[in-house]
């Protein structure tokens, strides 16, 4: 029985860290998918994508893998169509939410998005129902150091809208255009690169309390779980 028992407890922990390791494959997937998406699939011109594929192998990603993602995102993957599309809605005390998604099915995606938000007690909008509340950005988040102070100038001089400094990181913003040369500038600047992405940023945060905070990350995991969701963006502070 005790080594049944060992068993058991060894299987269990290779099922969470087979989980964990899902996780961060899927991030990386999603990850490399958006920066094609964003700024092509050829990483030599897209610092984006060779930053997300750099990520992805860091994490031992399969090559195969890789591969498929930037194949997938850029639509060239023989016999199947891939459509982007994004949902809107209110989850749990009104927080805005937009789900951008890749699919090859819209019927089953959009069933899947609305079940999420229905059983969070949210519900899904119609087209531009919450787009108005955000802005598409590029934001590049740094680890802060020594180096700070060139970072920034070279992130002001490539192009930088603004530049928030909390304790031990910068964020960066840009305008999606410019976003590319603005990583790359700071990339040769020697930044310690943590998050870099053109995505959509919330231009008035909401507060929410702890019980409603818990519902809308809830509905988040629930639609990250989803392959055909690419990213979750909401407006709580």
């Amino acid at each position: 029985m005790a080594g049944h028992n060992k068993w058991s407890k060894v299987k269990h922990i290779k099922a969470k860290e087979d989980a964990k390791k899902g996780k961060v494959f899927t991030k990386a997937v999603r990850d490399i998918m958006t920066a094609v998406r964003d700024g092509g699939p050829n990483p030599d011109t897209n610092a984006a994508l060779r930053l997300a594929i750099e990520r992805a192998k860091a994490v031992s990603m399969p090559q195969d893998n890789i591969k498929r993602a930037i194949d997938k995102a850029s639509g060239n993957l023989p016999g199947v169509k891939y459509e982007e599309i994004t949902y809107e809605g209110y989850g749990p005390g009104g927080v805005a939410l937009m789900v951008e998604c890749l699919t090859d099915n819209k019927n089953r995606t959009v069933a899947a998005v609305r079940h999420a938000f229905s059983k969070s007690g949210g519900s899904l909008g119609t087209s531009g129902s919450v787009a108005w509340m955000f802005d598409k950005k590029g934001v590049i988040s740094v680890e802060r150091g020594e180096r700070e102070d060139e970072i920034m100038e070279a992130a002001l001089e490539a192009g930088a809208n603004d530049i928030l400094e909390f304790d031990e990181v910068l964020v960066i913003e840009t305008e999606p255009v410019d976003f590319n040369a603005v990583l790359e500038a700071v990339e040769k600047a020697g930044a310690q690169i943590l998050e870099s992405s053109v995505g959509l940023v919330a231009n008035n945060e909401m507060d929410v309390d702890d019980e409603t905070a818990a519902k809308v990350e809830k509905l988040i995991e629930m639609l990250e779980e989803n392959d055909d969701v690419q990213n979750v963006y909401h407006n709580m502070k």
